[in-house]
């Protein structure tokens, strides 16, 4: 039995992270009682169980990147990470479980579940390293974009987040296709624009 979750829809920056994780009965034994939905837990908290999860656990990373969530749209690209990272678990289960989400491509018997990483160690855990997978992600893109305080706000809609997207303009790992981004850079078109006729209206 495989449990999925995700990380990281809401921002308007970086990838959506998918977990598959199958945990063993002996993990499941001990872990069970500190196996809870990410959100609920401290940065050390996950971090010390994702490294228990990633030594102990069968478990599979998936990711769908900022053009994949532009091109084709948040939920296609969730489900695409999730299916991924099922298909990079060391072998396939015999029943899928997965918060809220129903992946149309596999043939595995599949439950979504609401509030499924509340509900579902195996669904708790693949949160836990979804989560911690994408912090790291992000802290690398910290490193490479260090306008946009990406370690802080993980890509989510802050205040600074949004000051800096006015300041600097977005970066490559921003969603072109949410709304502060999408409006940011219709806003420079109709500045450019505007810019260009009054130009062209001088020169005339």
């Amino acid at each position: 039995m495989a449990g999925v979750d995700e990380a990281g829809r809401g921002p308007m920056a970086g990838p959506v992270i998918a977990a598959a994780v199958v945990l063993h009965p002996e993990f499941a034994a001990v872990w069970w009682s500190e196996l809870r939905d990410s959100k609920a837990l401290t940065a050390r908290q996950r971090d010390r169980l994702a490294s228990s999860l990633r030594d102990s656990a069968g478990y599979g990373i998936g990711r769908a990147g900022n053009d994949e969530i532009d091109n084709e749209g948040l939920v296609p690209a969730t489900q695409r990470a999730m299916q991924r990272a099922l298909e990079a678990l060391p072998s396939r289960p015999d029943l899928v479980l997965v918060d809220a989400v129903t992946l149309p491509d596999v043939a595995e018997e599949q439950h979504a579940i609401i509030h499924g990483d509340a509900l579902c160690i195996s669904i708790a855990a693949a949160s836990i390293l979804a989560k911690v997978e994408r912090d790291e992600i992000m802290d690398k893109y910290d490193e490479q974009y260090p306008d946009y305080g990406f370690a802080h706000n993980r890509g989510y809609c802050t205040k600074e987040h949004l000051q800096a997207l006015e300041e600097h303009g977005p970066c490559p790992v921003h969603r072109r296709s949410f709304a502060p981004v999408r409006s940011y850079l219709e806003g420079r078109q109709t500045s450019l624009f505007d810019q260009e006729r009054t130009d062209a209206l001088r020169q005339s």
